[in-house]
């Protein structure tokens, strides 16, 4: 260790800010035999600087005035999240010099590109390792440790809160809502829950994975997105009864000349090591060329974990910087563009409520047959007689593979028949 110190700049006084504000001065002698020179930490950018605080952290080093911070440091740690005022401050600190570590999976899902563009121009490293997946290592062994490879495919579970519900659902029985519910009741969901059980989080995160899998650039506009609010009880148990666990999954893959990005809800075996996840925890599934299958598992929020990420993107780029190195360029050379999902090739899960009526099931078995799909299995459970005295049933149908074009115009067709009231659901099935 050298008498060397560098100057740290942190925005957002959080859930993950205050742990790592805790990190950097109560490690600061660790940190600085690690790095080679000791971070100081110069200042904390908050909203309100008399806001009550749960850490023991210094109060004087909160302050009002993020721009004058960033200008005196020579790394800047952003946690603040969204788009603005975050994209305008950390392309200030590039612009000034300063290596950035950022969080913000929206904003870079977003604004990736320009970013990293930003930061190339000065020759200063931008990490992010925290905006997925919370403490997994994923992004650096995408980026660095299979750079020699050749990614097929990343399937992730990288939502916590959707994870904890769909779990819930699984080993109670309990519909989305009870299980939202409870979520927010422990605080693995917010208040507004949109972002988390819409898909949205997901999607940015997928976008991050996607770029840096395929070296191509990608944004949060070519994720196809569908959440979870639909999900019943009943698709749940239907998958228990057959095997399978449903999980929100993020899916990056090689489509032909380009790569598909999707987030949806799946059905999976219950052999599959994803099914396993349990509760708020996430799971990144790799399938490589030459690596074969790998599996990244472990928290997927929270303070102290995320600042775990953080951290290490901390250290990494301080003791680059310490050597004298240059920054980790931009790997976005092969212009992968992304493809549609209506060629994607998919087996269905497939639930219909319609009138009970001889021929039913006879006729809607033909549409299917009528669009080239083969129904691998059909499932019927009947219900009480409605007080008009018609009797229902629904209806369970699983597929063999076919295109999401083909499916759809499947259904717009059997939609329309009169025997049908409605299509209650459309899971995907992961082979």
């Amino acid at each position: 260790m050298t008498d060397r110190s560098f100057k740290v700049a942190l925005l957002g006084a959080g859930t993950v800010g205050s742990q790592v504000a805790r990190i950097l001065t109560d490690d600061a002698d660790e940190l600085a035999s690690r790095i080679g020179a000791r971070p100081e930490l110069i200042g904390i950018a908050v909203r309100d600087t008399s806001a009550p605080r749960e850490t023991s952290v210094d109060p004087s080093l909160y302050t009002t005035d993020a721009e004058a911070l960033i200008d005196a440091a020579d790394v800047v740690i952003e946690l603040t999240g969204g788009i603005e005022p975050a994209r305008t401050r950390i392309l200030r600190a590039l612009a000034g010099g300063a290596a950035v570590v950022t969080g913000n999976k929206a904003l870079l899902a977003k604004h990736g590109t320009e970013l990293q563009s930003a930061a190339n121009a000065s020759g200063v490293q931008l990490s992010y390792e925290a905006a997925v997946a919370g403490a997994i290592p994923i992004l650096r062994p995408l980026r660095d440790s299979l750079a020699g490879d050749r990614i097929i495919r990343v399937l992730g579970i990288m939502n916590g809160t959707t994870n904890y519900i769909l779990d819930a659902m699984d080993s109670t029985g309990a519909q989305f809502d009870d299980a939202l519910a409870e979520a927010q009741r422990l605080g693995y969901a917010e208040a507004d829950p949109t972002a988390d059980v819409e898909g949205h989080d997901a999607a940015a995160k997928a976008a991050i994975v996607a770029s840096l899998a395929f070296h191509s650039e990608f944004s949060i506009d070519d994720v196809h997105c569908e959440g979870i609010r639909d999900v019943s009880a009943d698709d749940v148990a239907a998958a228990k009864a057959d095997g399978y666990v449903i999980k929100l999954l993020a899916v990056c893959e090689l489509d032909g000349e380009g790569v598909n990005i999707r987030v949806h809800p799946t059905l999976i075996s219950r052999k599959h090591p994803l099914a396993s996840v349990r509760e708020a925890y996430n799971a990144v599934f790799v399938e490589s060329r030459d690596a074969g299958e790998l599996m990244f598992y472990g928290p997927g929020a929270g303070g102290a974990p995320t600042a775990s990420a953080v951290m290490g993107d901390f250290v990494t780029l301080s003791r680059r910087m310490v050597l004298g190195g240059p920054a980790v360029p931009d790997f976005s050379h092969r212009e992968l563009p992304p493809t549609s999902l209506s060629h994607v090739v998919s087996r269905y899960t497939v639930g219909l409520h319609v009138k009970d009526k001889l021929g039913v099931l006879a006729r809607i078995a033909q549409v299917f047959a009528d669009h080239g799909i083969s129904i691998q299995t059909m499932h019927q459970t009947k219900h009480p007689e409605h007080a008009e005295g018609e009797p229902e049933t629904t209806i369970r149908i699983v597929t063999h593979r076919t295109t999401d074009e083909r499916l759809e115009g499947t259904l717009a067709e059997i939609s329309a028949l009169p025997t049908v009231d409605r299509v209650t659901s459309i899971i995907r099935v992961e082979n």
